[in-house]
């Protein structure tokens, strides 16, 4: 039967989503490394099913407590542990191999726009998903430039991706060449079966 729905390209958050379908099965432990307001976590849980795990990490308050009224009113926060910590402190709580890692970067929507991702922590928190990825595991990256430190982040994150060796991830980027300054980017990074990745 022809689908007679178009298919749309959409921005980068979308990207992730349409990746993250395709990465994610039953059974899975998966980490969503800033909890946001719990869409993207709530997603994951319903992915991993009843079987599957998700670890969840953001430094606000808020976060972490929108994001398991959220799971709890759809019934899977069993599913989920949520940490309100930094998630440069992954490796601390995560020790067991993931099939796919979220990272949506910036501030909180609708929260406190002076409290953002830094690149210093982002860094270790990539390289902590990078090296707890399973072979042909995931991590996408959604990136807001557009403000001062969101500019700086990016910059530093196309350097970083760039140099990971062929060998070890294939990294895509999507952006819209179209869509003016600041639109939101998306990195996808899967490990390769024969990766010798290690943390600097």
């Amino acid at each position: 039967m022809k689908n007679d729905v178009a298919y749309e390209l959409r921005s980068a958050r979308f990207l992730a989503a349409d990746v993250r379908k395709l990465v994610v099965m039953e059974g899975d432990t998966v980490i969503d490394a800033t909890l946001g307001n719990g869409h993207d976590t709530l997603e994951l849980a319903g992915l991993v099913g009843e079987t599957g795990h998700v670890y969840g990490f953001d430094i606000q308050a808020d976060a972490v407590e929108h994001t398991c009224l959220r799971l709890e009113n759809e019934g899977m926060l069993n599913r989920c542990t949520l940490f309100q910590l930094g998630h440069e402190h992954m490796l601390e709580k995560v020790t067991t191999p993931v099939r796919y890692v979220s990272f949506n970067l910036g501030w909180l929507p609708g929260g406190d726009k002076s409290i953002t991702t830094l690149w210093p922590t982002t860094k270790k928190a990539l390289q902590s998903a990078l090296s707890l990825l399973l072979p042909l595991g995931v991590c996408t990256v959604c990136a807001y430039p557009g403000h001062l430190e969101g500019d700086r982040e990016r910059s530093e994150l196309m350097l970083f991706l760039s140099h990971l060796r062929p060998q070890d991830f294939n990294v895509l980027h999507q952006h819209f060449l179209n869509a003016g300054e600041g639109s939101p980017e998306c990195f996808v990074i899967q490990k390769q079966t024969s990766c010798s990745y290690q943390m600097e």
